[in-house]
């Protein structure tokens, strides 16, 4: 190859092959170089790598940190993290009631069928299979329990049995169920008062059947303590005798006379009297 040189005003000679040689070298560096970046799979900490071929999954699941793969392999990332999704539905009670409850679901995906999952559900299996089914068991779980016991003392029971349920129907699809959370429970405010009373009663009437029973236990503590009181004087009254109150009322004379302050009158009385001694 020939070219002229206007600087130098001459004409220089150019090897073609030389330069297409390094043309050449120069995109096959391109090349590698685009290859390699492609080779390198990253996949973020919480999420699993589910890898493509040309749109097929191929049934590889990567962990978290830095892999080299096929570069023609399309690296699609699934979060394993435990994540919560919220409903608030209107759902009925046994007689028929509408009620609005809150309700939580916490799950996380199951690594293990990560490539399941990603190829029968898709990327978005919160909205095609988890939704559908919370909605499904809530109705469900509510339908067979009254407006009353959810609002008192089943809800709990309620909880267990939508959890069951969608442990029995997720799991199987990858979706790894932890617990169901009822955060609210809004009766008709008709249907609301109604139970608030018949509580309100109901604790009343235990207040007062405590009250009965508190003075029926003291009562009977009155009544044993009369009787103690009772027994004890007519003990007391079968041992005293003249004699033995003669004799008493001779201690306490001489006592008082043992006194040095103490100043002797003595006043007339029966027979069997005792003296009086007044203290000066």
């Amino acid at each position: 190859m020939t070219i002229y040189d206007n600087t130098r005003g001459k004409v220089i000679d150019v090897d073609g092959g030389s330069v297409l040689r390094w043309a050449g070298m120069g995109l096959a560096a391109f090349v590698i170089v685009i290859l390699l970046f492609a080779s390198v799979a990253k996949v973020e900490s919480g999420h699993v790598g589910v890898l493509t071929l040309f749109g097929r999954v191929t049934g590889e699941v990567l962990g978290e940190g830095i892999h080299l793969v096929n570069p023609f392999k399309v690296n699609n990332q699934l979060s394993i993290r435990t994540q919560e999704v919220k409903e608030s539905a209107s759902v009925p009670s046994a007689e028929g009631l509408v009620m609005n409850l809150d309700t939580s679901l916490i799950y996380h995906l199951d690594p293990g069928k990560a490539d399941d999952v990603y190829q029968k559900i898709g990327p978005n299996y919160l909205n095609v299979l988890i939704e559908p089914n919370l909605r499904a068991a809530i109705r469900e779980a509510t339908a067979s329990h009254s407006a009353n016991a959810l609002y008192t003392g089943e809800r709990e029971m309620v909880a267990k049995q939508i959890h069951d349920q969608l442990v029995s129907q997720l799991g199987q699809r990858g979706i790894l169920v932890e617990s169901i959370l009822l955060r609210d429970i809004q009766l008709p405010v008709t249907l609301k008062v109604s139970i608030e009373s018949k509580q309100q009663a109901e604790q009343e009437a235990l207040a007062m059947n405590f009250r009965l029973q508190k003075e029926k236990q003291e009562a009977e503590r009155k009544r044993i303590e009369a009787a103690g009181i009772r027994d004890f004087q007519q003990i007391v009254a079968q041992g005293i005798s003249p004699a033995l109150l003669e004799w008493k009322g001779i201690e306490a004379t001489e006592n008082l006379a043992k006194s040095a302050n103490a100043k002797v009158v003595v006043i007339g009385n029966s027979k069997n009297g005792l003296p009086l001694i007044l203290g000066q």
